[in-house]
């Protein structure tokens, strides 16, 4: 058992490592194109993994679900990537593209990771269960990665898109629900409608990544 969970974390670490790390790098990135260097001056731009841990959101989650779930679910998060919206030009875009970043980044690398796995298979490595297993691990927790993200309850990007997309009085409204986001989420978690919220996100970000085929099969 112990040594299953400890395949399971090797599998699964790489992947995540990559999702996270690149999510959070891609806020800070388009944040810096746009006029804000907060995160180029915290040294949040590298894609050392270090420079964005988290503890628990960035190890003991992903163990503590993968010993919970014997390996069928896996899912962590980095340290936000600060973000000084009074440095854009025009905030409300800017913010807008800020949060677009974290899912975009992540379906970019669901897509290197489908050509890689194009590339592998006609290199015959494909056959090897390690590459291959840790090729299909860092796949799905980026399309997970990318869908999860954009769930509309804060301190997610899909609260922070929403917020920006509705009227202020609407939006402002909106943001109240923030110190309950936890409990709310929780609460989706363990009746299972998290799963089926995601369901349709997940949809769309299958159906884009649809015409790079599927080198697993």
């Amino acid at each position: 058992m112990g040594s299953q969970i400890i395949l399971q974390v090797l599998i699964f670490l790489p992947g995540l490592l990559l999702g996270i790390v690149i999510h959070e790098v891609a806020h800070g990135w388009m944040a810096n194109r746009l006029g804000d260097p907060t995160a180029r001056m915290l040294g949040r731009l590298s894609l050392n993994p270090l420079r964005h841990l988290d503890w628990w959101g960035t190890v003991m989650l992903p163990i503590f679900l993968i010993v919970m779930s014997r390996g069928s679910m896996v899912f962590g998060y980095a340290k936000p990537v600060p973000v000084t919206s009074s440095n854009f030009r025009r905030p409300k875009r800017d913010m807008l593209l800020v949060s677009l970043a974290g899912p975009a980044a992540n379906l970019l690398a669901a897509i290197a990771i489908l050509l890689a796995g194009w590339f592998l298979r006609s290199a015959g490595l494909m056959d090897n269960p390690g590459v291959r297993n840790v090729l299909y691990a860092a796949l799905h927790i980026n399309i997970i990665l990318a869908a999860f993200n954009l769930i509309p309850l804060p301190p997610l990007d899909g609260a922070e898109i929403l917020t920006v997309l509705l009227p202020g009085p609407w939006a402002y409204q909106y943001q109240r629900i923030a110190p309950y986001s936890f409990l709310i989420l929780m609460v989706l978690f363990m009746t299972g409608l998290l799963g089926i919220i995601m369901v349709p996100i997940t949809l769309l970000i299958r159906i884009l990544l649809a015409p790079f085929g599927n080198p697993f099969v």
